[in-house]
């Protein structure tokens, strides 16, 4: 262990024993074991959208100008 107040250090060596003790103690046991699982995955799931509201649409980008009415624009600023 590394630490630069060693007083900490000192102050933790009984319950670092106490616990090294208990998992001496633990492995001795008949039948004791572990299991290691995969990693927890950390990336919720995206929030399913079942509803939309209207008024969200309405705010959505509008839809381009079409060919033919380009050409209607064209010929209004023309003859302006």
């Amino acid at each position: 262990m590394i630490s630069l107040n060693l007083n900490a250090v000192r102050a933790k060596q009984t319950e670092s024993k106490q616990i090294a003790a208990a998992m001496a103690d633990f492995w001795t046991r008949p039948g004791a074991s572990f299991k290691e699982l995969p990693p927890a995955r950390m990336m919720p799931r995206p929030s399913r959208r079942d509803w939309v509201d209207p008024e969200t649409v309405l705010k959505r980008r509008p839809k381009p100008i079409s060919a033919a009415d380009r050409r209607a624009l064209r010929k209004m600023a023309d003859s302006v």
